[in-house]
C-alpha cells in the first residue's frame, strides 16, 4: 500500500509550487489571478452564458458579475444577448482578451515542457492520463 501521507505531502508541494508561480506571472502582466482564470476558460471554450461561466469556475453569478465588469472594463472581455435566449447573455473574449489569453497559454506550455522534460513519451502520457483522472474526481 503506497504511503498516503508522503503522496499527499507531494500533492500539497507542488500545488504550492504552481499555485505561486501562477500568482507571480499572473502578477506580472497586471491582472489578479480570478481575472487570468476567466479568461483561459473563455479562452477554450465558445461564448458562455454568466451561469455557465460561473459553474466552470466555481464561483456564484453575483461575483462573477464583479469580475466580468472588471475585465470589460478594461477591454478584455465583451457581453452580447444570446441569439435564441433574449433573456442569456454571453461572455466572450475581445481581441485584447483573446491575445492576453495567448500569452499566458504560452507561458503554461512552456512550464509544461520544462517540468517534464526529463519525463519520457510513456511517462508524460501516463501522467496526462491520471491528472485527467484526479481532475474528474473534483
Amino acid at each position: 500500500m503506497p504511503d498516503l501521507d508522503t503522496l499527499s505531502r507531494a500533492l500539497v508541494e507542488f500545488y504550492e509550487k504552481l499555485s505561486s508561480w501562477e500568482h507571480s506571472v499572473v502578477r506580472d502582466q497586471g491582472m489578479t489571478l480570478p481575472q487570468m482564470h476567466t479568461l483561459e476558460i473563455l479562452g477554450v471554450n465558445p461564448p458562455l452564458r454568466m451561469k455557465e461561466l460561473a459553474q466552470k469556475m466555481g464561483v456564484t453569478t453575483g461575483t462573477l458579475t464583479v469580475q466580468v465588469d472588471r475585465l470589460e472594463r478594461s477591454g478584455m472581455v465583451r457581453r452580447r444577448p444570446h441569439h435564441d435566449d433574449r433573456r442569456s447573455i454571453l461572455v466572450e473574449l475581445t481581441d485584447a482578451g483573446q491575445e492576453m489569453f495567448q500569452g499566458h497559454h504560452s507561458l503554461h506550455e512552456q512550464l509544461t515542457r520544462d517540468i517534464t522534460a526529463q519525463l519520457s513519451d510513456q511517462e508524460r502520457d501516463t501522467l496526462t492520463e491520471l491528472l485527467t483522472r484526479l481532475n474528474n474526481e473534483f
